[in-house]
């Protein structure tokens, strides 16, 4: 088994120089990575999930440390942490409510005063409890003689020692087990995600509709071509995405597949808007507030579409969803990419040099990577779970996220 230590370390490497391309595969390669971590934590009898969640939010801060721009990196570590917690809960519920129930089916007549049965406030308050001290195991070890089988003799009490001595261990097992499947699920959850969004194509897209996207994204390609296989005659207009032309990719695939295609500069956006009866683009990341960060150019596309009243429709995969806010410091908004992509530097190299008495050169050259479209500008957002307005985001973040969990940082070491 390879050391856990050396593939978190491979892995930083891969975030820092950015050779993951594409944020399906920095999640589905971050959720793998995480689930290597949980396997080989050893978990103590007493407070396993905080165990579970300190190894995860160890490794999550370095991760997201380590290329902040890519919000997928973020999102998985809060949703496996919120998925230990998830997983925790369930199994204290069901554990206290076990004792509950065999409380409840001793000689009522004999220990109803001396044998109280725990009310559902005492069970809902347990499971809120569960990742503060005291633990799930110190909870069930300090409840009194009455949630335990009176001993009719010493062997009878033997047995029961070393049958709670194996229910102990067999939770230790299994919230470990469970937190596995749970993150195995979420995996698989993320490499079907294109199938779940382009399944639904068929109830946006009509006939003889005019699309219009921008760029290249995988996650646009299969719905497209989904409605086409569903019969739909319809035309795709792709504005190619300078200065990296990612554009040219998408039209290649879509002829190849035989749709309509028709490959404009980003500035004819505004003057091929009013024959288009759709946007439909893919997002960067999805904020909480149901903004979006996508390819650079979309914001201006966006604007065009609500200038000639053109649905504008985003499609984002649940791992997209980041439950954090613009605003918020914890978020990079934005990394500037190599001026080569807009200029050759052999023949602006009398432009680049510096001036005489300055410090700078006389041009300077942004080419940042990402727009911010804010959610008036959005009509729907179709993800793998169905169409959504970008006022339900919220809801869809509070399924998926813990606000415990929003802000990833190991607790500090008492007395540090």
């Amino acid at each position: 088994m390879p050391d856990v230590h050396s593939l978190v370390n491979d892995f930083l490497i891969k975030l820092k120089k950015r050779k993951i391309e594409g944020s399906l595969a920095t999640a589905k390669q971050t959720a793998e990575l995480i689930r290597s971590v949980i396997s080989a934590q050893r978990v103590p009898y007493t407070n396993q999930a905080g165990a579970l969640i300190d190894a995860v939010k160890a490794v999550g801060e370095q991760l997201i440390a380590a290329n902040p721009v890519e919000l997928a990196v973020g999102n998985i570590v809060r949703r496996v942490l919120h998925i230990i917690r998830e997983e925790d809960l369930s199994l204290t519920t069901a554990a206290v409510a076990g004792l509950n129930m065999s409380t409840v089916s001793d000689d009522e007549d004999d220990d109803r005063d001396n044998h109280p049965v725990l009310s559902a406030a005492v069970v809902a308050a347990a499971a809120r409890s569960t990742l503060r001290p005291p633990s799930l195991q110190m909870l069930l070890e300090d409840i009194p003689d009455a949630a335990a089988v009176p001993r009719t003799s010493s062997s009878g009490g033997d047995s029961e020692e070393k049958t709670k001595s194996a229910d102990k261990s067999s939770r230790s097992r299994r919230l470990k087990h469970d937190v596995i499947e749970a993150v195995n699920e979420l995996i698989q959850d993320i490499g079907t995600c294109h199938e779940q969004i382009a399944e639904q194509a068929v109830e946006h897209i009509h006939h003889n509709e005019v699309i219009l996207t921008l760029g290249s994204s995988r996650t646009v390609l299969e719905f497209l071509c989904a409605a086409k296989e569903k019969k739909r005659s319809f035309r795709v207009f792709v504005a190619e995405g300078a200065p990296r032309y990612q554009g040219h990719l998408l039209a290649r695939e879509l002829v190849a597949r035989g749709l309509q295609t028709t490959l404009i500069t980003d500035s004819a956006v505004f003057a091929m808007i009013s024959r288009v009866n759709m946007v439909i683009v893919g997002a960067h990341a999805v904020m909480a507030n149901g903004g979006v960060i996508a390819p650079v150019g979309l914001n201006m596309v966006a604007l065009a579409a609500q200038r000639h009243a053109v649905p504008f429709v985003v499609l984002a995969g649940s791992h997209k969803l980041c439950p954090l806010y613009p605003h918020n410091p914890e978020v990079l908004f934005n990394e500037l990419r190599s001026p080569s992509e807009l200029l050759d530097f052999g023949e602006f190299s009398d432009c680049m040099d510096f001036g005489s008495g300055t410090a700078s050169s006389l041009l300077q050259v942004v080419n940042p990577t990402f727009d911010y479209v804010p959610p008036k500008l959005v009509s729907l957002f179709i993800t793998d779970t169905g169409g959504h307005n970008p006022s339900y985001v919220y809801r869809l973040i509070a399924d998926y996220y813990s606000a415990d969990d929003l802000v990833v940082q190991r607790r500090p070491a008492i007395g540090s």
